[in-house]
């Protein structure tokens, strides 16, 4: 498989916080991997420099090397606009916009430019179906967005990252504000979606960690402890710290 992300010595600091300390991994296309760990170990920290969500923290610095499709996105010049176009972000809680299911889907391609109707439609029609929501929304899609249900809406914020045609969707514990029933339409979502999207996702539930993703990496205080298939982390984990973890010693 390539490798779409590729991380090297990547040291991250917040002020004198030394948030992350010397990552190294790789990120597989078409893939979820899955980043576990406790509260405040960097996982989310991480996830945010593969879109460069990081840059709008005050004080943030930092060091080392993300290639992303072998352009290195920290040490290169980038338009961080196309590179957020390329690599979607969904966030914990549900974010619509405050207009309609249409106008939610529709938004980033008006804001490129994009005016013909037939494309737009066309578009939202086809990223709400890989959203697994057209059915629910194809006769109301005039109404506010924020009317839908919150498992809806996160589905609708899906839909609105994937109608940019992104090669990554990172999902910051993206069921963490649902109910169960929601979280499993999104955990179905996810295995659908890696035939056409790699899928970075940080979750506080390991048992999410294990039924939906290939890969799985273990952070704890700001270190990767761990990255390996998901079976052989939850199964034969190499460091004591890993299982001591997954087996609810800690955390």
């Amino acid at each position: 498989m390539n490798n779409i992300f590729t991380v090297k010595d990547l040291d991250l600091y917040y002020g004198d916080n030394h948030a992350l300390h010397s990552i190294d991994m790789a990120i597989e296309e078409n893939r979820v991997t899955a980043f576990i760990g406790p509260s405040g170990c960097g996982k989310s920290t991480l996830l945010r420099c593969f879109n460069r969500m990081n840059d709008l923290i005050d004080g943030c610095r930092i060091e080392g090397n993300i290639e992303f499709r072998g352009k290195d996105i920290i040490k290169d010049k980038v338009d961080t606009v196309e590179l957020r176009t390329q690599v979607g972000m969904v966030f914990q809680r549900p974010n619509p916009f405050p207009m309609s299911i249409y106008d939610n889907v529709a938004y980033g391609l008006r804001c490129q430019g994009v005016k013909d109707k037939k494309v737009l439609d066309k578009v939202v029609e086809e990223s709400l179906t890989k959203a697994a929501l057209w059915n629910e929304v194809k006769d109301r899609l005039k109404s506010n967005a924020l009317r839908l249900s919150g498992g809806q809406q996160q589905r609708l914020c899906i839909a609105r990252a994937i109608a940019l045609q992104p090669d990554v969707i990172l999902m910051d514990e993206p069921t963490s504000a649902l109910d169960p029933i929601a979280t499993s339409k999104i955990e179905e979502l996810m295995e659908s979606l890696k035939k056409d999207f790699t899928i970075v996702i940080v979750t506080h539930s390991m048992q999410q960690a294990a039924r939906i993703s290939d890969f799985t990496a273990f952070f704890l205080l700001g270190d990767l402890i761990e990255m390996n298939s998901t079976k052989e982390i939850f199964h034969l984990p190499k460091d004591k710290r890993t299982e001591d973890y997954i087996t609810g010693r800690f955390g």
